[in-house]
């Protein structure tokens, strides 16, 4: 059985800037798309560029619950997942290349 993974992520405007959480299957390609502004919406018009969060499964279900889940989150508990690990707001998809 061949298992596919999928990425819930955090996109940031800046450092405790606007935030976006979507969920993908290719999180380097979704990424690319979102810098490249190829994608029309939130994060175009609000700058969403910088990957400061992700976490990974191979179940699509559990990916959706999550994203949903961290969707309705408080500011206050979506910046201290961020800063749980990440202290430095860095963009981690500086690590894809």
């Amino acid at each position: 059985m061949i298992t596919k993974d999928y990425f819930v992520y955090i996109l940031a405007s800046e450092r405790n800037g606007t935030l976006y959480i979507g969920v993908t299957s290719n999180l380097v390609k979704r990424v690319f798309e979102h810098k490249q502004g190829l994608i029309d919406g939130f994060t175009k018009k609000y700058n969403a560029k910088t990957l400061v969060y992700f976490e990974q499964t191979n179940d699509i279900v559990s990916a959706i619950a999550r994203e949903k889940q961290l969707k309705r989150w408080n500011r206050n508990w979506k910046l201290k997942l961020i800063e749980k690990d990440n202290s430095k707001w860095r963009d981690l998809s500086l690590d894809f290349v």
